[in-house]
Parts: structure tokens; sequence; C-alpha cells
């Protein structure tokens, strides 16, 4: 198929699921919960880039510079230390593998209200099973183009190489993105490339702050973004040769609700067959959608 048919397809295809189609993952009913008690405020979660049965989560602002090791059974797999840095207002988690190594990125950049003059990405090489500290390997001191912003909202697309985040407290969400390995040191400026343009739905009665992007992540294969806010999932699938600012700014396939309290962590299986869940609280169910029949 030709790039534009391919996109005029996509575009269809993505109207048609946003009002009427079934959604491409299912919400199951949840089985588990997160049994660790170090985890009561989960605010960043994210696959194993090596192994499809271990997650990894972060607890948000006032929490211990900790990664938590659990599975999709919300075991309690011990933690790793991040040595050398503090949990300011920790935010969201990602994984991804560059140059052949997998990594998790933490993104420091809660800023409720809007006055930190920089923020940080911690990345670590992906602590190993026996492992109980991990060294950060690199860190990106940024700040935005337009000023102080909140994000509870980050991802790595590792295809491109970039970091994506969502601007919360904002109308509309702002995307912005910055380099994953930027040469030297000196700080960076995340420069805004786009915005959600669909006000996203809140429930009705409508959810408090229920239409603000509270994780964000982004598919191995770079196919599709899922946008979590407290009220449902939100999936932006992006075609071939397509940027995410084209792909924001389409109407997204709401998945059925959650029903989580204040659910702020999401990511993709690593082969992209599920969505997993998770929300701030101790003992949080492990939300699980498994995608449907092609």
């Amino acid at each position: 198929m030709r790039p534009a048919l391919a996109l005029l397809s996509l575009i269809a295809a993505t109207a048609a699921q946003a009002k009427d189609a079934p959604p491409p993952y299912l919400r199951e009913k949840p089985q588990a919960s997160l049994k660790s008690p170090g985890v009561t405020e989960a605010s960043g979660l994210a696959i194993s880039p090596t192994r499809a049965d271990r997650m990894w989560i972060l607890n948000d602002s006032g929490g211990t510079a900790d990664l938590h090791r659990t599975d999709p059974d919300g075991a309690d797999l011990g933690k790793v230390a991040v040595k050398g840095v503090k949990n300011v207002d920790w935010e969201d988690l990602s994984s991804f593998t560059h140059q052949g190594k997998p990594y998790l990125l933490i993104a420091d950049t809660g800023d409720n209200i809007s006055k930190r003059s920089q923020c940080r990405l911690h990345i670590v090489a992906e602590p190993k099973e026996a492992d109980k500290e991990a060294q950060v390997a690199w860190t990106i001191t940024f700040t935005y183009e337009d000023g102080p912003r909140d994000c509870e909202a980050v991802a790595v697309d590792e295809k491109a190489g970039k970091i994506l985040l969502l601007s919360k407290r904002t109308s509309p969400p702002y995307l912005y993105e910055l380099p994953l390995k930027p040469a030297g040191k000196d700080p960076q400026v995340a420069r805004k490339v786009g915005k959600i343009t669909e006000k996203l739905s809140a429930g009705m009665p409508p959810i408090p702050f229920g239409t603000q992007p509270t994780g964000l992540a982004v598919s191995a294969d770079g196919r599709s973004a899922a946008v979590v806010t407290y009220f449902r999932v939100f999936l932006f699938p992006r075609g071939e040769g397509e940027t995410w600012e084209a792909a924001f700014a389409r109407p997204p396939m709401p998945l059925v609700p959650h029903r989580l309290r204040q659910a702020e962590s999401v990511c993709f299986a690593r082969d992209g067959s599920a969505i997993f869940v998770v929300s701030e609280g101790a003992k949080s169910p492990v939300v699980r959608y498994r995608r449907g029949a092609e």
C-alpha cells in the first residue's frame, strides 16, 4: 500500500475505533495486586527489556530512591537502591535498549506548582537479578522551552532515540521531546513538538483532574503510545514514517475504564500483547488489558 493510502487507512481506522469499534485491548478482571510493602505511591511502571516476567516500579515524591522488582502477578521481588540521586519527585519509569544494552529511565519531572528551574532524567543499566544497588549511567538535566511544567508522563521511543514528555495541568497537554543520549553533559531544552488536540474524557460525572495525563508508555516497536489518566487508558497509534505530533493530533482510541483509584503508571508488554496499569496507594490491583484478535 502506498504511504499516503496507508496513512488515510490508519486515520479512518482510528476514527472508527474511537467511536464504534471494540477496543484493540480488552480489560481483564484483576487477579493480582502489588505485594511489596515498600510500594505505596506507585507513579511509574516498566516492563523489563530482557524478561517478559519482570517489571519495575517506583514511588512518587518523598519516597526512597529505589526501584522495586515485581511481575505481572504483583510479586514482591525485592528492591534496588539507585546510588547518588534523590527522589525529588519521581513521576514515571520507562524501559528501553540502547546499543544492545537494557536500560531504565527514571523521570524526576514532577512539579505541581511549576517552579522547578531544572528537572532530571536518570538512566540506569537494568539491574541484574541479584543486584541490590544500581549506578546512574547518565543523567539528562533539562528545562522546557516555554518555562517550567508539571509532567508525570514520560516515555522512551527507542527506535527514534528520543524521549517524549506530556505536560500535566495545561490545557491541552503539550508534547515535548528530548534526545535519549545527548552529546556532553550540558543542560538540554525540551522542545514542544505537538499536543493532544482532543480533550480526554473524564467520565460522567467527571473524575477530578480526570482529563490530565498521569503516565505515558511507547510500545517497543514505536507504533503506539498509551496515555493513562485517572479515568482510563487512551491509545495513540502511529503510522510508518509518521511523527508523534501527527499521532497525538488525532482522536485517540479509548480503552474501557481501568477502575483504579489513582492510576499513574502504565506500560506495554515488550511484545505489545498487553498493557498494564497500577495505581498509587498500597496493594494496588494490577490491571491487565489483553490485546484482542486482529
